[in-house]
């Protein structure tokens, strides 16, 4: 990857010179950079741990078993906040039920993860804020969050962990920052490292709770074995596991290195139609990957041609190297080899009822 000396723009001097002098795109530009000024703080209280507080601690129960922690409402909020002053209509967020209205008359919407992978708070691994934003249209918050991911203007995800690191893209190639550290308290910034990075399209990494293979269908069972079994099996190649349990860090990693990344529903109560949001997790990592060379979809369609149905609706997720995207999708359809091992394959999407 290039460094900072190689890529000297900041991410504020990068966004001026993408967005010209349209308006929808100055306001575009304002709204990240809103975004990455709320990042910085947040990202100093992670780095303090239990010093600045009991960050893990579970502050109130979600639906369907989720769990929202102390630090979950405080990035909400401080997000919210910080985005009250950019051209923003509303902003919904996984922590609230129903879009935030903050100026009716702005062109964009906002949807946030404020803290993906906050089960990893306690224990130091990598946990980041995903974003997507979107154009308001008319209809307001509720037609506007349930456009399909592909009307997306912006999409991306802070990273905090031992840097703290941005993925961008504005939907012309991804782009990866780090945040300069070394600059004093009111002068840090996102430096770029890496624009327009791909994806590989091959890969031998795959990255799935293996725990869960009781509760697969046969279809993601079969891949999974065929990647354990390496070159006694089909492929002919032995492949490595990942699974960290946080979104952003499995997606910073497939970006800077390749890899596949798998979520199916699978037969536990409430996972059946998988576990992701789709508005505010599946599309924005959708939105990069394919920008970034990659692929992503619910095992057979492509994720960024869904349409949500409801703001908080979820889904199956698979994405990363597209051709290791593809083997999945023939895997679910029940194609080649694998079809006559695995005899149950659904013909639209992955693992749905």
């Amino acid at each position: 990857m290039p460094t900072a000396k190689t890529l000297p723009d900041t991410l504020d001097a990068d966004l001026r010179a993408q967005a010209g002098e349209a308006e929808l795109a100055r306001a575009l530009s304002a709204t990240l950079h809103a975004l990455a000024q709320a990042a910085v703080p947040i990202a100093e209280r992670i780095a303090l741990g239990p010093l600045a507080g009991e960050h893990g601690r579970v502050h109130a129960e979600r639906g369907g078993g989720d769990k929202a922690t102390e630090l979950d409402v405080l990035a909400h909020q401080h997000f919210i906040d910080a985005l009250r002053a950019a051209p923003v209509a509303a902003v919904l967020s996984e922590e609230d039920e129903t879009p935030l209205t903050l100026d009716p008359r702005a062109p964009l919407m906002v949807a946030l993860d404020p803290l993906d992978g906050s089960s990893n708070i306690d224990t130091n691994v990598s946990i980041g804020t995903i974003f997507s934003i979107l154009p308001q249209v008319e209809g307001g918050p509720e037609v506007s969050f349930l456009q399909p991911g592909r009307a997306q203007l912006a999409a991306g995800f802070f990273i905090y962990g031992p840097q703290t690191s941005l993925a961008l893209t504005l939907g012309a190639g991804t782009s990866l920052y780090v945040l300069e550290r070394r600059a004093g308290p009111t002068q840090k910034l996102f430096r770029l490292v890496a624009r327009n990075v791909r994806v590989p399209t091959r890969t031998q990494e795959f990255a799935i709770n293996a725990s869960n293979q009781r509760h697969w269908d046969p279809a993601i069972r079969a891949y999974v074995d065929d990647c354990i079994r390496g070159e006694e099996g089909p492929r002919r190649e032995d492949c490595n596991m990942r699974w960290i349990a946080s979104l952003v860090a499995e997606t910073w990693r497939i970006l800077v290195r390749g890899g596949i990344y798998l979520y199916p529903g699978d037969a536990r109560a409430g996972y059946r139609q998988g576990r992701l949001r789709l508005v505010y997790e599946a599309n924005p990592i959708a939105l990069l990957m394919e920008q970034a060379g990659g692929a992503a979809t619910d095992g057979v369609e492509r994720i960024l041609d869904l349409v949500p149905g409801s703001a908080h609706q979820r889904t199956p997720l698979v994405f990363g190297s597209a051709s290791e995207v593809a083997r999945v999708a023939r895997y679910v359809q029940g194609l080649g080899h694998d079809a006559e091992r695995s005899p149950l394959f659904r013909p639209r999407g992955l693992l749905r009822a």
